[in-house]
């Protein structure tokens, strides 16, 4: 990542002003740990807690305190200089799903971590069965009277209930993926306070938003598949804050760069009659400000906007003032980035732009798992480490998959430069008529939650078909909510029974190990959301040992990362000149029995060459902000393709009973050899954009695939017209290579004379390293048999 250059870095210039103790970063660099000492709040059980013993651990699992996990602020856009941490010990019990409070809470807990996870200390099973119950006392600080006192809620899953002194706050809150908070000013005592929750989960069971938890043993077991533990109860931090009566609830920016403003909303609660003046500074230099009526949508002026990109994720602050008359009742910090996201024809084809331009998103699929915490990191730092990884690795987007998670990791990605597609987590059963009213309610806050994080750039409502429906509608609907981004109706629309609503900005296919053969629509940009799953395992960092499984085993690390070298080359080689915009790698990490990761699920180990796969993706990137078309072949025409391989330049393709071959051709040779050695180029029989090669003696006979050998043969259907389809790629010094149009990362190659398909890191004998690339470059050339 680019560092960006001294005076530019906004959070850094307010670390030093005390003039900005309100903005974002002040409140961010708070301890809630401290925070809460300071204000003479106590937990309520004695310090008899210990963690579980974690079946895999990171480097971070021994560095979490016991009474102040996660102690920063949690939410990074909309900031406050006062607040109280509640993450520590709680006292904990396990009831049925229909009982009352119990008597007595005979555990304890380490909030903010789910109940199934070793970081909680709990470590067991969670049915639908079971309730989970919370317990704790709090001191509100003296300095807080005359100002109302929020409970605020980062996540919990999944129907949360809260007590304050016996009485209940405010409504049951039904949701696992976003945030909620009670104004509790009225159940508040002087002294102790004591705060109950309760929390059911039925998981699987249930008809509400799961992504891929399942109810299961927490103890490392064989199976499980792409299916990993539940995670029930709370699973983000907790915390107090003191707000004026009438206060600023949330903050709602859109950039706007054609007309160089911010469009902005501040919402709040208790503020008839107010006005919201917004201030937009870069190093304490105001850059502009502007007054507007709370809930209504006015702009601040971004003269010259210093534009956000993955390269340069510029960041300005933010500063949200509420106004009664000429006084000041309410101040937040937040922050912004400038940039648009759109669909533009790009040389004939529609792709996704960013600012404007097209540049490839080349990014992993993100299941945001840990074997210490399940949903929740560890640490503040283990959740910046997974989005460090991409940069390093040299992407610039990533797919949080179906899970959605705490603000910090979007500001994360804000501060890091990563493009974001944010799944809505999906339902495990064809939903009724509440769940789908609950999930899409659930939907509306989340893009509520995150709409201003400029990352932020395509919402992806639902998976490969999993609980779909009304997809057209809802697409629309998110579309209409959001129109600041991007939609994808559906991922995976060619897989596993997902039926495409045919509408949004992409269409997105899943291909293992792919790349495939994703092409742009008349309205849709083509993305390929999900491919590779390359596996290895690592002796001493798996989950269940022997137990993974992948999409497609590597034998070692060398051909790890040359298959992984060799999918990227295709895209970049291949499929990107064909319209293919964007690509989702299967997967960062390795989670439970899956070993598909790029780094072990304990994140002690990188599996792959940093250096190679940050220079391939470089390479892909950089190539996307040139010329994207594909190269060309003269069709219609005669030609012979010769060998470039050193010491082999003699020899050309030919065919022979029926199978395709090399073999010197020279002036003296038989007619018979120069016509077997003679193909015409026609349009591609499977998409006229690459082509096929006719035999100069056998009309309607053609080179063709079967089972990596290459033949010339006749025949028809799809499968046949595919495989009798290559697509030229540039090779050396004026040479082409040949991909399979249907295997995109397998190349026309001689080996031992005859012709494969080859692979890079394929493990085959016709897949070998040593001179793949001279062995699958072709000179096009004038041929034997005009």
């Amino acid at each position: 990542m680019r560092r960006v250059p001294v005076g530019r870095r906004p959070f850094d210039s307010l670390r030093r002003r005390a003039r900005w103790a309100t903005t974002a970063l002040a409140a961010l660099a708070l301890v809630g740990g401290t925070a809460l000492t300071a204000t003479g709040s106590a937990a309520a059980a004695p310090r008899a807690w210990t963690p579980k013993p974690s079946p895999m651990t990171t480097p971070w699992t021994n560095q979490v305190p016991t009474d102040n996990p996660l102690p920063e602020y949690p939410r990074p856009q909309l900031t406050r200089p006062d607040w109280a941490n509640l993450n520590g010990i709680w006292d904990f019990a396990v009831t049925s799903a229909d009982a009352g409070q119990p008597a007595t809470f005979t555990e304890q807990i380490r909030v903010p971590f789910a109940a199934e996870s070793a970081l909680s200390g709990i470590q067991r099973k969670i049915t639908q069965n079971d309730r989970l119950w919370y317990k704790r006392t709090v001191t509100v600080p003296a300095n807080w009277n005359g100002r109302r006192v929020q409970l605020n809620f980062g996540a919990s899953d999944w129907r949360t209930t809260v007590w304050v002194n016996g009485r209940q706050a405010g409504a049951t809150h039904s949701g696992g993926y976003d945030a909620f908070s009670y104004d509790v000013t009225d159940l508040l005592g002087g002294g102790t306070n004591t705060i109950v929750v309760s929390v059911w989960d039925p998981t699987e069971t249930g008809g509400q938003a799961v992504g891929k938890q399942r109810i299961r043993d927490v103890a490392p077991h064989p199976g499980g598949g792409i299916f990993y533990t539940a995670a029930s109860g709370i699973w983000q931090t907790v915390w107090l804050e003191p707000t004026a009566p009438a206060h600023i609830t949330r903050l709602d920016m859109v950039p706007d760069l054609a007309n160089n403003r911010l469009k902005v909303t501040v919402r709040g609660a208790g503020t008839s009659g107010h006005q919201a003046r917004v201030t937009v500074s870069t190093g304490g230099t105001t850059v502009g400000t502007a007054t507007g009526p709370v809930g209504t949508e006015f702009t601040v002026p971004v003269p010259n906007p210093h534009l956000w990109t993955p390269e340069d994720p510029f960041l300005y602050d933010v500063k949200a003032d509420l106004l009664s008359g000429g006084t000041t009742v309410d101040s937040i910090g937040s922050y912004t980035g400038m940039r648009s996201i759109g669909i533009a024809r790009v040389d004939g084809l529609l792709r996704p732009v960013l600012n404007g331009k097209f540049v490839f998103q080349t990014g992993t699929l993100d299941q945001g798992y840990w074997p210490d915490g399940i949903y929740t990191a560890p640490t503040d730092a283990a959740l910046r480490h997974d989005l460090q990884k991409h940069k390093d690795l040299g992407f610039n987007m990533v797919r949080k998959h179906i899970k959605v998670e705490p603000q910090r990791w979007f500001y994360w990605a804000d501060r890091l430069g990563l493009l974001v597609w944010q799944d809505m987590p999906s339902m495990e059963h064809t939903p009724d008529t509440a769940a789908r009213t609950q999930w899409e309610a659930e939907y509306d806050r989340i893009i509520d939650q995150h709409r201003s994080s400029p990352s932020l750039v395509m919402w992806v409502n639902q998976n490969e078909g999993w609980g779909q429906y009304d997809q057209a509608r809802i697409a629309d609907e998110v579309k209409a909510y959001d129109p600041a981004r991007l939609v994808d109706n559906m991922s995976g629309v060619n897989c596993c029974g997902a039926v495409d609503g045919g509408n949004g900005d992409v269409v997105d296919h899943h291909v293992y190990v792919g790349p495939g053969t994703t092409v742009p629509s008349a309205t849709r940009a083509a993305v390929l959301g999900e491919f590779g799953g390359l596996g290895f395992k690592v002796a001493g960092h798996e989950w269940y040992p022997g137990g993974g499984f992948s999409y497609e085993d590597q034998p070692d690390l060398a051909h790890l990362n040359n298959r992984f070298v060799g999918l990227i080359d295709a895209i970049r080689e291949v499929r990107m000149p064909r319209g293919l915009s964007a690509s989702v790698y299967t997967e960062i990490t390795d989670v439970e029995n899956e070993v598909n990761g790029l780094l072990t699920y304990d994140r002690q180990v990188v599996k792959v060459d940093e250096a190679r796969v940050r220079a391939v993706n470089r390479a892909l990137i950089d190539a996307s902000r040139g010329s994207t078309a594909p190269i060309t072949l003269p069709t219609g025409q005669y030609k012979s393709l010769r060998v470039t391989t050193p010491g082999y330049t003699d020899r050309y393709v030919r065919h022979k009973d029926g199978a395709a071959f090399t073999e010197v051709v020279g002036s003296g040779s038989d007619a018979l050899l120069k016509n077997d050695a003679t193909w015409k180029i026609v349009a591609g029989l499977a998409n006229s954009s690459c082509y096929s090669f006719e035999s100069r003696n056998y009309p309607g006979e053609y080179l063709r695939h079967r089972e990596y050998r290459v033949y010339k043969e006749t025949g028809s259907g799809d499968l046949y017209r595919a495989d009798a389809t290559f697509c030229p790629v540039r090779g050396a010094n004026g040479g082409v290579r040949l991909s399979a149009y249907n295997f995109p990362e397998q190349y026309l190659r001689h080996y031992n004379a005859e012709l494969w398909l080859a692979t890079p890191g394929g493990t085959h004998a016709w897949d070998n390293p040593a001179l793949f690339t001279e062995d699958t470059t072709w000179a096009v050339e004038a041929p034997w048999a005009p």
